[in-house]
């Protein structure tokens, strides 16, 4: 039998086009909303800070992500994307027609709900429509073409803000919503719920949102405003219901996040690789933003347009790092991405003067962007490959709460480092802050090469040792 032709694109389907295209509207409304915050500010706000209505919508993410994976395994895929999409929508009408500031508030967070759910529910959707390389090189798509609508929100945002007002970043949700969910309707299958779904677990569910939501508001503090009372209650609740919710997981018969997994090498490396990436590079974009607009003084648009090498490259390596996997060892292929990744920072740190050129920072931008595409989708995908798929979701959900609190970490200690390195000189600070994340960028190659390992990664999907080692907790060899 002839051997079956390597692929370097993803099987078109309607659900890579479904995931991606609601993927994408969750991602642009991230960074969209920012733009229009000047403007909400002046008209329902009085005047005051708008920075709330970006808040509310990242603390309801970052509250509901893990426990809406763990629900997608057991209620279906289906019927939470559709009632994700759904929510989504809604909210942005109800958005787009606040009277004040509290009514917009409100709707963010509903808003937030609704993205939770879509975002989570992507990678177990591509995981049940595709297998082996091919999920590899839809798991890289639906991440490159994030990656793309990360990059043009900005813009978007600020041409629909500057033309149209503040409510067209909300009302732009409406049409592409309904579109998602037509479509979603159409190319999903009918799936019956999982035999767990009586078995919810509601007390986990409830403490994990309770930590998560406190942490995320904590990790959104000014970083330059006096610690508070309050603040130390806030720290002290997300502390305690996070280490209930541990103890509640041990004994749970169904619990929200199965701790099991983390004792597997390669999924242990996985998260590892994911919580650091996001340390890094987020932390380390909004620093050498701030040196782009204050050392060299450039304008925020030249500024933005400068960034953009980092997240072109990114999706064009994005892809090349999913084929990679396919005929690689994964450890590998993800060490080499953080390695060259680590040595854009690397290089960055040393390089920016008060004086630098732009154009010499060209190279390394375009190191970074590559190494973070090479290392980014294999990572999702070995994280799928070791998992059963009836865990999928709840992997999902890992995955993206860890991004999420490695963002918040990042941009806060960081900043730290920046302050602490840059009370004289801007540059000063984004030298120190590159330097620790070129350093980050090296625990994460030990890390990966070590517990992902030099093996090569299983063309088909989770092999029935996957499903056997979630109930007994010893991972098999042969799926490390």
């Amino acid at each position: 039998m002839p051997a079956q032709k390597s692929r370097r694109l993803p099987p078109l389907s309607g659900v890579l086009v479904l995931v991606m295209a609601s993927t994408g509207l969750v991602v642009v409304d991230l960074t969209i909303v920012a733009i229009g915050l000047p403007l909400i500010s002046a008209d329902v706000a009085d005047g005051a800070s708008a920075e709330s209505v970006v808040v509310t919508y990242m603390v309801a993410m970052g509250a509901l992500t893990q426990v809406v994976g763990s629900l997608s395994d057991r209620w279906g895929r289906r019927a939470l994307f559709l009632a994700g999409i759904a929510v989504f929508t809604l909210a942005s009408l109800a958005a787009t027609v606040a009277p004040d500031l509290l009514w917009l508030n409100a709707a963010r967070v509903v808003q937030g709900a609704g993205a939770a759910a879509i975002m989570v529910n992507g990678i177990p959707l591509l995981s049940d429509r595709y297998a082996g390389e091919e999920r590899n090189l839809a798991i890289g798509a639906w991440g490159s073409f994030a990656t793309a609508a990360g990059l043009l929100a900005p813009t978007l945002g600020g041409v629909l803000a500057e033309t149209f007002g503040w409510r067209a970043v909300f009302a732009v949700n409406l049409p592409l919503g309904v579109a998602a969910w037509v479509l979603a309707v159409r190319v999903l299958p009918r799936s019956p719920g999982a035999s767990e779904a009586g078995r919810t677990d509601w007390l986990g569910s409830l403490l994990l949102m309770l930590g998560l939501g406190t942490g995320t508001l904590l990790m959104l503090r000014p970083g330059d405003a006096p610690w508070s009372g309050r603040e130390t209650a806030v720290l002290l609740t997300a502390c305690l219901a996070l280490a209930a919710f541990l103890a509640v997981q041990l004994r749970a018969p169904a619990p929200t996040l199965e701790l099991r997994m983390f004792g597997r090498p390669a999924f242990l490396g996985a998260m590892l690789a994911v919580l650091l990436s996001r340390v890094l590079t987020i932390g380390g974009s909004v620093y050498l933003v701030l040196y782009f607009s204050d050392g060299l003084g450039l304008s925020p648009t030249a500024a933005g347009l400068l960034m953009t090498p980092i997240f072109l490259a990114q999706i064009v390596m994005g892809m090349v790092g999913s084929k990679l996997i396919g005929n690689r060892a994964p450890g590998l292929v993800i060490g080499a991405g953080y390695a060259l990744k680590g040595a854009g920072l690397a290089a960055l740190a040393l390089l920016i003067t008060p004086g630098t050129p732009w154009w010499v920072l060209l190279v390394p931008l375009l190191a970074w962007g590559a190494g973070g595409g090479i290392a980014g989708a294999p990572v999702m995908a070995v994280a799928v490959q070791v998992t059963a798929p009836e865990r999928v979701g709840m992997v999902a959900g890992t995955v993206a709460t860890l991004a999420s609190l490695g963002a918040g970490v990042g941009t806060a200690a960081l900043g730290a480092v920046f302050t602490l390195h840059g009370a004289q000189a801007v540059t000063d600070g984004a030298r120190a802050v590159l330097g620790v994340s070129a350093v980050l960028a090296v625990v994460a190659v030990l890390t990966t090469v070590t517990l992902i390992g030099p093996r090569r990664a299983p063309g088909h999907g989770p092999a029935p040792a996957s499903a056997s080692a979630e109930e007994g907790g010893d991972p098999s060899p042969a799926r490390r």
